[in-house]
């Protein structure tokens, strides 16, 4: 029995080999390796001894050679393979132990010049790797050190081989590993491409769920390479139980919207929309404003902190029904009282890097993706426009607070608020009007003061109609981003109602 072994990560590689060797495996191996083994005191058959020939260029070619690649291709039920072998005096290989040069890690360090990029594009590795996981049927791939073990148990019970399903396995796990890898390569020559002719992202699992949206449907969390942070991203799950598809998704609705707010604040998600969103002073009141905007929505949904959780703050959440609690921190106190609702989720989020704001946005649609930047420009006040009347510094204050809010709320979007709380919220509907509606009978229903306050909505309105609902219900000041062809008219019924408005002339559609 023969096994080729050359890796760059040793982690685990001196007692692998070690068992290959007890169990009658010669060991072939090159450069890094079989210095690492001999230095260990295993006996190696160095490469160049196979092949004849020396390293070359600089390492660049070693393995790459009919000796070695024929030892691995051959299949041993194929006498026509077998007798090639046999003219050649080659001998097979019965395992092929291989991982990469780590591209993506020098790739993506700063100041790294491109030759040096350049020379971690393993060439020899992926071709033996390839060609190993191409003979499944006869030769066993292995790529990570974690199947290390599982690997050397079944070679121990099997004397000496593996089943034909493990070696599948390892193959498609090869497989997988060699298309990553040159998808890591593809995206770093691509990335000055904003939407490149072929796309090749690449997805790693990170979290097995237990169903999707819905019981029926299987469902998983996956991270995309090279991100350097996500939704889960150094976050420790203190209690309750394994998360949901529908809390993910909520959670990264929640946490998109409240990077945006630099007061401290609360963001209550439900269905991947915000049902009640507050700023203030302080984070226990940010949470008494964001729960009564809505607390009938607020039931069951996900609670979003962007500060810690103090021991008062604790106490206000474990009087609620909360689904999946997220904070940067938690008071010993606060864990204490949350203790009680054995059920809820808390996350501690220990992220501390910023989200990048080159991230591409995807949408999966019926046999295709759907890409485009993310959505990440914040409000910027010298773009806006007062088309009329007169914006006070309080108003301003909720305007932009509720521009930024209405940005992560499903179109057609309108966010009523009022001193630094989401009061009325009209989400997914196909007429603004009827948005607008919605939004004033919530704010109704939970008893808040219309009177003073301001409304936002994520794209003009076509007619004068939404804006005049909430005129007529108290609304003080809106701002919207204007560009419909009946502008005038809606600035002349905002004007003629003493009210006043702010183009942003910047859409923020979501759908």
């Amino acid at each position: 029995m023969r096994a080729l072994l050359s890796v760059y990560d040793k982690t685990g590689l001196v007692p692998f080999a070690r068992g290959l060797g007890d169990l009658g495996f010669e060991l072939v191996s090159s450069g890094g390796t079989a210095t690492d083994l001999e230095h260990a005191g295993l006996a190696v058959t160095r490469v160049e001894r196979v092949t004849g020939f020396p390293e070359m260029l600089g390492g660049r070619v070693k393995t790459l050679h009919p000796r070695i690649h024929a030892g691995i291709l051959a299949r041993r039920n194929a006498p026509t393979d077998n007798a090639s072998l046999e003219e050649q005096g080659i001998e097979p290989f019965d395992l092929v132990c291989v991982n990469l040069y780590p591209f993506e890690l020098v790739a993506d360090r700063l100041g790294m010049q491109e030759e040096d990029v350049i020379e971690m594009i393993d060439v020899g590795g992926p071709s033996l790797l390839r060609a190993a996981a191409k003979n499944f049927a006869h030769v066993t791939p292995v790529c990570r050190p974690q199947d290390y073990d599982a690997v050397l148990a079944e070679l121990r019970t099997q004397r000496g081989k593996t089943s034909l399903d493990t070696r599948r396995g390892l193959a498609a796990t090869a497989f997988a590993t060699t298309a990553a890898y040159e998808s890591a390569i593809a995206r770093w020559f691509q990335r000055d491409e904003a939407l490149p002719q072929t796309l090749v992202p690449t997805f790693d699992l990170a979290l097995g769920l237990a169903y999707g949206e819905n019981p029926h449907q299987h469902a998983a969390y996956y991270v995309e390479r090279g991100r350097r942070t996500h939704t889960l991203a150094r976050v420790e799950q203190l209690t309750g139980r394994p998360l949901s598809f529908n809390n993910v998704n909520d959670l990264s609705a929640a946490r998109l919207l409240a990077r945006e707010l630099d007061r401290p604040a609360c963001v209550i998600v439900k269905h991947a929309n915000p049902c009640g969103v507050g700023v203030a002073d302080a984070i226990e009141d940010a949470y008494a404003l964001a729960l009564a905007a809505d607390p009938v929505s607020a039931y069951g949904g996900v609670v979003v902190f962007n500060g810690p959780v103090t021991a008062a703050l604790g106490e206000a959440l474990a009087e609620q029904f909360v689904e999946v609690l997220f904070a940067p921190g938690f008071d010993e106190q606060a864990m204490e009282a949350l203790a009680r609702k054995t059920s809820m989720r808390i996350l501690n989020d220990t992220e501390r890097r910023p989200l990048a704001g080159s991230e591409r946005d995807y949408k999966r649609v019926l046999g295709g993706l759907l890409v485009q930047d993310r959505d990440w420009e914040l409000s910027d006040p010298s773009r806006m426009e007062i088309v009329c009347g007169e914006v006070s510094d309080g108003q301003w204050l909720d305007l932009l607070f509720a521009w930024r809010v209405v940005k992560h709320v499903t179109s057609n979007a309108i966010v009523v608020a009022r001193r630094g709380q989401t009061i009325g919220i009209g989400a997914g509907q196909m007429s603004r009007v009827d948005s607008v509606r919605i939004a004033l009978d919530k704010a109704r229903e939970h008893g808040h003061d219309l009177e003073g306050a301001v409304l936002a909505s994520d794209a003009f309105f076509p007619f004068a109609d939404g804006p005049q609902l909430a005129l007529d219900a108290g609304v003080s000041a809106i701002i919207q981003p204007g560009g419909s062809k009946r502008d005038p008219e809606v600035i002349e019924a905002v004007s003629d109602a003493g009210a006043a408005m702010v183009f942003t002339h910047r859409r923020h559609f979501r759908h």
